[in-house]
């Protein structure tokens, strides 16, 4: 798997950004996507993923996807780039 260019973790809630590149019109272009997952250790001891989310982790999920929106729409590399929250 590809390794994100950036992620942004608050609890168990984690977004990470990918630049994926797609042919349109014949022209290449670049895409960033932005993928959700919230971590948590099952209980044989191995972690997993997955998207649903508790009552709590709700306000934990939107910081994440806010600083994943914000990184984007500021310009990553731009002076207004945001700290990562790991």
């Amino acid at each position: 798997m590809a390794k994100p260019e950036k992620r942004f973790k608050c609890g168990s809630c984690e977004t990470s950004i990918f630049e994926n590149e797609i042919n349109a019109g014949g022209k290449s272009v670049k895409l960033k996507k932005v993928s959700f997952q919230k971590r948590y250790m099952k209980a044989d001891g191995q972690w997993a993923s997955t998207s649903s989310l508790d009552q709590n982790d709700i306000p934990k999920a939107i910081l994440a996807l806010s600083k994943a929106y914000e990184y984007l729409v500021m310009g990553a590399g731009d002076s207004g780039e945001v700290s990562d929250s790991d």
